[in-house]
């Protein structure tokens, strides 16, 4: 659900990352993430936040495909109703890594507020609908 956030390595053997910054002096290749699945995780809906929106928050999860590789950065951009995210990861050139697949999990905030309707995030080209659905009446 919404905020809830697992810290750490869970059961899962997926370790929670954050991306940190690149070290100096050392060049690296660039490329599109790779990912098992994504969770698009909406906050809940209420007559207060309604015509404001709510905040909508991303679990990705998959593998890096060596030990040298790891996040780069997100890139978010947003026309209306898509949600255009670029997740990218680095490795340093000419390094030798051992070639293991080390899970990961990672939390992506989306930019901005999201009112009731239906939406699609394009994650490195893949496009996952999601719907930010209308309170429920009492």
């Amino acid at each position: 659900s919404f905020g809830h956030r697992l810290e750490g390595q869970t059961e899962d053997g997926r370790t929670t990352i954050a991306i940190t910054p690149a070290r100096d002096g050392v060049e690296y290749r660039l490329f599109d993430a790779s990912y098992d699945n994504v969770t698009i995780r909406p906050a809940e809906v209420t007559a207060a936040n309604r015509a404001s929106g709510v905040a909508v928050e991303v679990l990705v999860k998959g593998s890096f495909p060596d030990s040298c590789s790891e996040l780069h950065e997100v890139d978010q951009q947003r026309a209306g109703n898509l949600i255009l995210v670029t997740l990218t990861m680095r490795r340093p050139q000419g390094g030798v890594c051992a070639s293991v697949l080390r899970p990961y999990r990672y939390y992506v905030d989306l930019d901005g507020n999201y009112i009731p309707g239906s939406y699609s995030m394009k994650l490195n080209d893949v496009s996952h609908p999601f719907v930010v659905n209308t309170p429920v009446a009492n």
